[in-house]
């Protein structure tokens, strides 16, 4: 990739450094993600400026699947090639995966222990905090005008009171875009320093907007050779199945059902967690509401993507239907992954080019900036969707506040914010809260 303009690509060691600390620090879900990769990679590393980062962030949010693993590989592939997405993309996986195995597991020989939900009890609050910090950075830097306020605003509503879906949301974003772009161009004009970077200011990014991208002039018979690959791939692992596995009825359903839903489910984590939730239990009866409810709370003890609760729910689906077999609900953990995970690498590496030929246009770039404002609104919502259960476990009443989760949210802030406490330590105090809390009030 050439760059006339920053002296000394970042090395692929010190990518593959950041990368692994990412999988395993990146709490908070999506939003955490992003905050921390803008963090590192934008203001502190200065790999990538603001512009490509968040015009790449906004087209994320368009494709379906996990939006911030489908941004960690965009990166990482400009700054090292296919090695460097895919080493971007496993790894912002892999820890979550294990921790959420080793759960699932605790979870099936221990899970009426006390002790083990009383330290993800006391964790559930600083993830309230961890998010809160992520969306203050997001929102100050995606949050350029009033228009966009309005946006952030309007998509909060739509989503906590009317329970719009997150395709219709984003669809609307952009038809609501598009109208005031065609007849109020001004209204969007971004005067916004830190939007409209100067060529100077772009010139201290390794990769920046004058940067010439990598998959910019891919040809279709390139790209339709990488999509021949990654069906290959796919079926690898549903041949072994078949092959070396009983009941393959039930590995193909488990399969193709998770494929479906990383295919076709846009939106990511806010929209996959209520359809794999409903299916799952309702439809399929692989798990019972309460072990769906108990995923839930054990994937929010894990870094990685909220998403990554589809792997608990693989993991308890096998070991349901085989009786109690943690090997067979530790296969159906590792499919669930796969077929989760794989489709974002197809989408960028084959969808780059659609990327980079809308990167520059500042027609979509406005339209572009509307989603990312929707997007505050819907981690907002996320927000208060996982706090109010945390401060009001009773429902929403004043006098069932749980005074000590309400606390330890603001304590944790205050840490974070105020004082700079890395957000390992605040994972480890959490836990020795929660445990204290519950040996000392037991």
């Amino acid at each position: 990739m050439k760059n006339n303009h920053f002296e000394g690509q970042p090395s692929f060691k010190d990518a593959i450094k950041f990368w692994f600390k990412l999988g395993w620090i990146s709490f908070g879900g999506t939003a955490g993600h992003i905050n921390i990769m803008h963090q590192e990679l934008v203001e502190q590393r200065k790999w990538i400026s603001n512009s490509r980062f968040f015009h790449a962030l906004s087209l994320c949010m368009l494709l379906p699947g996990p939006e911030a693993q489908q941004l960690a590989i965009y990166i990482g592939w400009q700054l090292h090639g296919k090695k460097g997405g895919l080493i971007a993309g496993i790894l912002f996986v892999l820890p979550s995966m294990f921790i959420l195995l080793l759960l699932s597991i605790l979870y099936v020989y221990f899970g009426n222990q006390p002790w083990m939900f009383a330290m993800f009890n006391g964790f559930k609050p600083a993830v309230i905090s961890i998010i809160i910090v992520a969306l203050l950075g997001i929102g100050k830097k995606a949050l350029h005008t009033k228009l966009h306020i309005l946006m952030c605003i309007l998509a909060f509503a739509g989503i906590f009171f009317f329970n719009i879906s997150m395709f219709i949301l984003i669809t609307g974003t952009i038809l609501f875009a598009l109208f005031i772009q065609r007849f109020w161009p001004l209204l969007i004009t971004n005067n916004s320093s830190e939007n409209d970077q100067s060529s100077s200011d772009e010139a201290a990014f390794y990769f920046n907007k004058n940067s010439e991208a990598r998959g910019n002039n891919t040809p279709t018979r390139k790209s339709l050779q990488q999509t021949a690959i990654f069906i290959l791939i796919w079926l690898i692992p549903l041949a072994l199945l078949y092959f070396l596995t009983v009941d393959f009825t039930f590995w193909k359903g488990l399969s193709l059902f998770f494929t479906q839903t990383a295919l076709f489910t846009i939106g990511g984590s806010y929209t996959v967690l209520p359809y794999v939730a409903q299916f799952s239990v309702s439809k399929l009866n692989w798990l019972s509401k309460m072990q769906m409810i108990d995923g839930f709370a054990l994937a929010e003890t894990t870094p990685g993507p909220l998403i990554i609760v589809v792997c608990y729910v693989g993991f308890m689906a096998a070991f349901n239907h085989f009786s109690g077999s943690i090997l067979m609900g530790t296969i159906g953990l590792l499919i669930t992954t796969f077929n989760t995970f794989l489709p974002s690498f197809l989408f960028i590496f084959v969808g780059g080019p659609i990327i980079e030929k809308t990167h520059g246009n500042k027609a979509i770039g406005n339209v572009l900036g509307f989603v990312t404002a929707a997007v505050v609104g819907v981690i907002v919502n996320l927000t208060l969707f996982l706090g109010k259960d945390i401060v009001f476990p009773g429902g929403v009443n004043f006098k069932h506040t749980d005074l000590y989760s309400l606390a330890w949210i603001i304590i944790t802030l205050v840490l974070m914010k105020k004082f700079k406490v890395n957000v390992l330590y605040i994972i480890g105090l959490s836990l020795f809260f929660g445990l204290a809390h519950y040996y000392i009030f037991i």
